[in-house]
């Protein structure tokens, strides 16, 4: 496989019902991100003859992490990274980061960020590269294509916190979510604003990629800012009023 040196070679294994795992390959190695389940993954790898060096963890969820245990038997040199705060629920953890970490890999440089909200701990990883024309985030449950993540432990004002540090970032940023969520997102979104051009447009867009059998993502930071709510939230009052609203709204 060919890696052009200034920019991120990052493919998508989807598996369950609509998890994403992505995996960041250059040359014959590769990074795996929030491993759902292990058989695909592995079967992948192996037929990409690709070694693996690292397993990032976003957060705990079983939906993240399930396969990881059984890809370090196959390759028991990776590093499984993930938040120090998080030792007794991802225990297999052999690289553990703190908020503002930075650290290399694959020849780029990542850094911690703590995005608490879906999950107490929940971190994202922003990976850079000199003379790449873009930046990445690996945002886990956080943000999704014209969503972001349900409040399963944390509270409105941390994800609406988190959210703004996400939108801080630069808007070429690609955003590789963890589930194909965007069309439904969307959907939600153009029931209180059936008339937002930007919004009608993206889910014309992603409907006819997900008829053509491709994911809609990753999006970018300036797609999200033009047409996700959460990140359009002017306050937090009005952030709680959409999270309330999108989790009582049915498709």
């Amino acid at each position: 496989m060919i890696e052009n040196k200034t920019e991120f070679t990052i493919l998508p294994i989807p598996v369950l019902q609509d998890n994403i795992v992505w995996v960041w390959v250059q040359n014959c190695n590769a990074v795996v991100i929030d491993p759902s389940i292990s058989g695909p993954v592995k079967r992948w790898l192996l037929k990409k003859n690709l070694s693996l060096k690292a397993i990032l963890q976003t957060h705990h969820h079983e939906d993240h992490i399930g396969g990881t245990q059984e890809l370090i038997k196959r390759w028991p040199n990776a590093k499984v990274i993930a938040s120090k705060k998080e030792i007794k629920r991802i225990p297999f953890q052999s690289f553990s980061v703190r908020d503002n970490d930075n650290f290399d890999l694959l020849d780029s440089k990542v850094k911690v960020i703590e995005v608490h909200g879906h999950t107490d701990n929940h971190i994202a990883f922003y990976i850079s590269k000199e003379n790449a024309k873009y930046s990445i985030l690996f945002p886990g449950d956080t943000i999704f294509g014209g969503g972001c993540g349900r409040l399963l432990e944390g509270t409105p004002a941390q994800m609406f916190e988190s959210l703004n540090k996400i939108n801080s970032l630069p808007e070429n940023t690609k955003l590789y979510s963890a589930h194909e969520y965007t069309e439904n997102n969307l959907k939600w979104a153009l029931s209180l604003r059936s008339n937002d051009i930007y919004i009608n447009k993206r889910l014309n867009l992603v409907q006819k990629k997900l008829k053509d059998g491709l994911s809609s993502l990753p999006s970018t930071i300036s797609e999200e800012r033009k047409t996700n709510l959460f990140l359009r939230a002017k306050n937090l009052e009005e952030f709680t009023f959409l999270r309330r609203h999108k989790d009582n709204w049915k498709c």
